[in-house]
């Protein structure tokens, strides 16, 4: 069994000198700095799991794994039908190859002809990024190409010298599991997902994506079949690939055929990342770059619009709050208000926000993903999204009409209300809501999650973070449906109608007053203490007035 924590520390250390080697050669903070750390590490990543396979097989078929490589009689055939998960390499591709080589003049030659073949590859499509238009973005790119053109020799050898399977090599690591893999993902890209530019981009907190995952899938029994599961706003995948994880897999193998669309072609390279760390390559090809609102890229019948815009079991999302997209607000508007009716709506039943004046930025275009959402699920499905708190109790306007629109169907599960700063680079404080299409009977949980957490400093910003045992409380209160004293509440579709269509527990909560009774003189005796402190408080203020005035007179001007 391999030393999960000293695994950790090997590639964190790799993930490091990268990031060392990309700010000596002029590319820290440059867009091309992530580009080329995860280029590098993911190429490596895949060349040890390739090679790490190659060697099992070989032995299987009592061969030398370089024998095999050489394929004179048809075995690599053989191991990629065995292997079709696996990115296909050929030894001239492979870092055992290329290691040899690093002492030649062009080098980088070499290495960037190396990755820009296993991206052409026809048996590597699949693991390209296709946008909504049907274009393809290959798996790797010349990344030497992001320094100046006297410093890519060099450059691409140290690469190497950081990445040689004698520094580390993963073949330990592949049998570890989801935890493991989605720690060294954050860790990857840290330094790379914060907000920035036109679409503010987010990495969901661990802790919010298990918890979201664990309550939707013990919302109904799982059954042993395949499950289509969407997030219309992906980022980087924590959100979905949780979820993917917890479903866990079936008789046939993983039960999560995972379907996923993000504006960010940023995000979406994360995203792939993420998926192969995990194992995911079975829906690699479901990963679409594109605007979700204008343009939804998954049809009943792949790459065929006529058929329909697909329907799924399952939900996540955390899109993004407010944004400007005053550009194709009018469009969306146009093209979608004749869409197909589903559960008695149509895709954006509540309205779309209008373009404001002033503040083009503060456009709330999560009213459109949730909108979105509820119109994508089946008549069965089930959803979490993350929105600000103040959605949950908005008196008027396209929020006040989306929960009108809830309760009136019966499709709420429940609302979690978290702590502040959950987000660190966001100050919004945020609500779950979850979604279930077959509640008809009502139970509902609305929690009040806002008091827990420790605030910590993660960079500049303060962040939120739940302990173990908070996360497990939050867990088990909603799912049990646990009623607790200032914590949670259960209620009725028709208690929050009285409500005025509030999701906030607080509303429900009981105000609990307690009396005591007193004698005369008990009453008196604190009445007198009291009165005692006071006289103190005051006495103490006169004091310290008199010592400021003292103070202020003893100020005298000088002159420097």
């Amino acid at each position: 069994m391999a030393d999960i924590l000293a695994l950790e520390r090997k590639i964190e250390e790799i993930i490091d000198e990268l990031k060392g080697l990309c700010q000596t050669n002029g590319l820290a903070n440059q867009a091309s700095e992530e580009v080329v750390i995860t280029s590098v590490f993911l190429y490596k990543f895949l060349n040890d799991k390739f090679m790490a396979n190659l060697k099992e097989f070989s032995e299987e078929i009592g061969m030398d794994y370089k024998d095999v490589l050489k394929n004179e009689n048809s075995e690599m055939d053989a191991f990629y039908d065995s292997n079709p998960e696996d990115v296909a390499f050929t030894y001239d591709e492979t870092i055992d190859y290329l290691i040899n080589k690093v002492s030649y003049n062009e080098f980088y030659k070499i290495f960037d002809d190396a990755l820009e073949k296993i991206s052409n590859d026809p048996k590597n499509e699949v693991f390209s990024v296709e946008t909504a238009d049907g274009a393809r973005k290959p798996l790797f790119t010349r990344i030497t190409e992001n320094v100046e053109s006297s410093k890519r020799n060099n450059f691409a050898k140290n690469i190497f010298g950081i990445i040689s399977q004698e520094r580390f090599d993963f073949g330990d690591a592949f049998k570890d599991n989801f935890d493991f893999y989605s720690r060294i993902f954050e860790y990857l890209i840290k330094d790379y997902n914060v907000a920035s530019g036109v679409y503010a981009e987010y990495f969901t907190p661990q802790a919010i994506s298990s918890i979201i995952a664990k309550i939707l899938v013990q919302m109904s029994p799982v059954e042993d079949k395949l499950y289509d599961i969407y997030d219309p706003s992906a980022g980087s995948g924590s959100l979905v690939l949780h979820l993917a994880n917890e479903l866990g897999e079936g008789s046939f193998g993983e039960k999560a055929q995972v379907y996923t669309q993000d504006i960010s072609g940023k995000s979406s390279r994360f995203l792939r990342i993420n998926m192969m760390l995990n194992g995911l390559t079975g829906s690699l090809d479901n990963i679409i770059e594109g605007d979700t609102l204008d343009t939804p890229a998954h049809y009943n019948i792949p790459h065929e619009p006529n058929s329909g815009v697909k329907q799924f079991d399952y939900i996540t999302s955390n899109p993004p709050f407010k944004m400007d997209f005053s550009s194709t607000r009018d469009n969306i508007e146009q093209k979608w208000s004749e869409s197909e009716e589903r559960d008695g709506i149509r895709r954006f039943f509540a309205g779309i926000p209008k373009i404001p004046n002033a503040k083009k930025g503060s456009m709330a275009i999560y009213l459109c993903f949730i909108q979105h959402i509820l119109w994508s699920l089946k008549n069965d499905g089930k959803a979490a999204i993350v929105v600000p708190t103040g959605f949950i109790t908005a008196q008027s306007g396209i929020e006040k009409k989306i929960r009108e629109t809830i309760i009136e169907k019966k499709w709420l599960k429940g609302v979690i209300s978290m702590p502040s700063n959950i987000f660190a680079n966001t100050g919004t404080n945020v609500s779950v809501l979850f979604i279930d299409k077959a509640n008809t009977d009502g139970d509902i949980m609305l929690i009040d999650a806002s008091k827990l957490g420790k605030k910590v400093k993660e960079g500049k910003n303060q962040k939120t973070v739940l302990s173990g045992e908070e996360v497990t409380l939050i867990e088990n209160t909603f799912i049990k449906q646990d009623v607790v004293d200032d914590f949670s509440v259960k209620v009725s579709y028709e208690q929050i109608k009285e409500k005025n269509y509030s999701f906030s527990a607080g509303q429900y909560f009981e105000v609990k007053i307690e009396f005591v009774e007193l004698s005369e003189e008990e009453f008196n005796q604190r009445m007198l203490a009291y009165a005692t402190r006071l006289n103190q408080l005051f006495a103490e203020g006169k004091e310290l007035e008199q010592s400021i005035k003292e103070r202020l007179g003893e100020l005298k001007y000088e002159e420097f």
